[in-house]
């Protein structure tokens, strides 16, 4: 047999997943912020494509529709993209009427380094480098504490050196407010003397908020005492010995500190009423608002009406009066190449941006229908719920209804939920008529234990117990498991805890 090439024609079937089909796979799953920022970067890279903010344009999208579906009433979705005549509420919503109406549940002061200012000096070549504090940056906000410290400093009678290192150490302070970083690296890296950086720290200690700039939670609360005049010998032995108090062995406290077992109490509560980490009330919070993507009402007649937030759901169409002016002024085959590269994407986007939304709202109604009990009877009613129930009831793959039901949020009368809460594994009822979400096992045991008293504090044993007796028949591990998901203390550390009242 002669070896050498030649031509066949073979025929074969593969799945092939074009860029487009990629692109409208990231946008199923995009949050509304990513999604958001996404059109703002398409609307800038595509000249054809324009924002819908009046509906003076008319899109070449075709509108949709849904039939009602499911047997415990009628859901109608329409969504005509034409914005200029249809109404944006008209565009986005759902209506899913039940059965029933819905109900809902409703360190000492070290004054002595006071003096020591007027010998305080920086190497020339510090001041100002890249290593160094930065003043500006600091004023530049006056409101968080760092700002809020550099004013103390400003107004301190010290050399304007001291400043510079003052300035210094507020750029180390950790997010409660201590000094983690020991004196002599930072006068290593700073080069000076570590004697100049403690007499500055000395001073920096008495600022407002009062236990900033300690190094440790035992000199925090120490500066705090000092402050209020109640730092005495019992109190600084108490200070010392801080970690018995964690052990709850009240005896041993009162021998080290000398003191009767109810002076033991009085410097407990005194304890509790110091702030453990003063730069957390000068933090700005970070965390921002959660717009949902999904609005859920309760109808007058009963039932749920679902729609999709208007503020989460862009509109983007194609401006043909731009499409037509620019094909007659194009002449050359690599501008025809391009107008019609950009006229398919900008199609494409917005027929996308189309089948997003109606996916969306078909999962979220479905995922209304399967927990219609918990809006109406709380989380006690959650039922288990997997991706293959929701999948199977909308004829869509699960794969798209996990990546539909990650980060996108529903407003519903009981509060704003991730999609993705409302499913969960179940757990085995203890008389074998059903099971239970295990997000609402999670919610009885917390519910438990959160009535329990000082002396009767529940152990995992006893809640497993209690739990079977309701009908849940779930094991004791699984019930340590979920309390500590919970962030909830052993009985051991809450039987401690209550015996201190701290």
């Amino acid at each position: 047999m002669a070896l050498g090439p030649r031509l066949d024609l073979r025929q074969s079937q593969s799945l092939v997943i074009t860029p487009q089909l990629q692109q409208a796979i990231k946008l199923l799953q995009m949050s509304a912020a990513e999604l958001t920022a996404y059109i703002d970067q398409e609307l800038e890279s595509n000249p054809l494509l324009e924002r819908d903010d009046n509906g003076d344009v008319e899109t070449v999208a075709e509108a949709f529709s849904a039939e009602p579906t499911g047997d415990s009433g009628a859901v109608d979705a329409t969504a005509p993209l034409d914005g200029r005549s249809t109404p944006e509420a008209d565009y986005n919503e759902r209506d899913y009427n039940g059965n029933d109406d819905p109900t809902v549940d409703g360190v000492n002061n070290a004054d002595e380094g006071a003096g020591a200012f007027s010998t305080l000096s920086l190497p020339a070549d510090s001041v100002g480098s890249s290593e160094g504090p930065n003043l500006d940056r600091l004023a530049a906000d006056a409101e968080d504490l760092r700002g809020y410290l550099l004013q103390q400093l400003n107004l301190s009678a010290i050399p304007a050196a001291a400043r510079t290192i003052g300035a210094a150490l507020i750029e180390q302070l950790d997010e409660n407010g201590y000094m983690t970083t020991p004196v002599a690296e930072l006068a290593a890296l700073w080069g000076t003397e570590a004697e100049k950086i403690e007499a500055v720290l000395a001073h920096m200690k008495r600022f407002d908020p009062s236990g900033i700039f300690a190094r440790d939670l035992k000199e925090c609360m120490k500066l705090q005492l000092i402050e209020r005049d109640r730092f005495d010998p019992a109190m600084e032995a108490f200070i010392t010995n801080l970690e018995l108090l964690g052990t709850g062995d009240l005896k041993k406290m009162r021998d080290v500190c000398g003191v009767s077992l109810e002076d033991v109490q009085d410097m407990i509560t005194e304890i509790r009423t110091l702030d453990p980490k003063p730069a957390l009330k000068f933090e700005r919070s970070t965390d921002e608002t959660v717009v949902p993507d999904i609005i859920m009402t309760p109808l007058a007649g009963g039932g749920w009406r679902i729609e999709l937030n208007p503020q989460t759901l862009p509109r983007v169409l194609v401006n043909q009066s731009y499409v037509s002016e620019v094909t007659r002024v194009v002449s050359s085959k690599e501008e025809k190449q391009f107008l019609n590269e950009r006229l398919q994407a900008a199609n494409w986007l917005v027929k996308a941006l189309q089948q997003r939304a109606e996916t969306v709202l078909k999962v979220s109604t479905e995922i209304v229908k399967q927990q219609e009990e918990f809006f109406r009877h709380g989380i006690t009613h959650l039922k288990p719920l997997i991706l293959r129930d929701v999948s199977t009831a909308i004829e869509m793959h699960e794969s798209t209804v996990s990546r539909v039901t990650t980060n996108k949020f529903m407003e519903t009368p009981r509060g704003v939920f991730e999609l993705k809460y409302f499913f969960s594994q179940g757990l085995p009822s203890a008389g074998g008529d059903g099971a239970m979400s295990s997000e609402s096992v999670r919610h009885r045991i917390k519910s438990l234990i959160d009535q329990e008293k000082a002396d009767s504090v529940l152990s995992d044993d006893q809640l497993v117990d209690l739990l079977k007796a309701e009908g849940i028949d779930v094991a004791r591990r699984t019930v340590a498991k979920y309390r500590e998901s919970l962030n909830i203390p052993s009985s051991v550390q809450r039987r401690r805890a209550k015996a201190l009242r701290f």
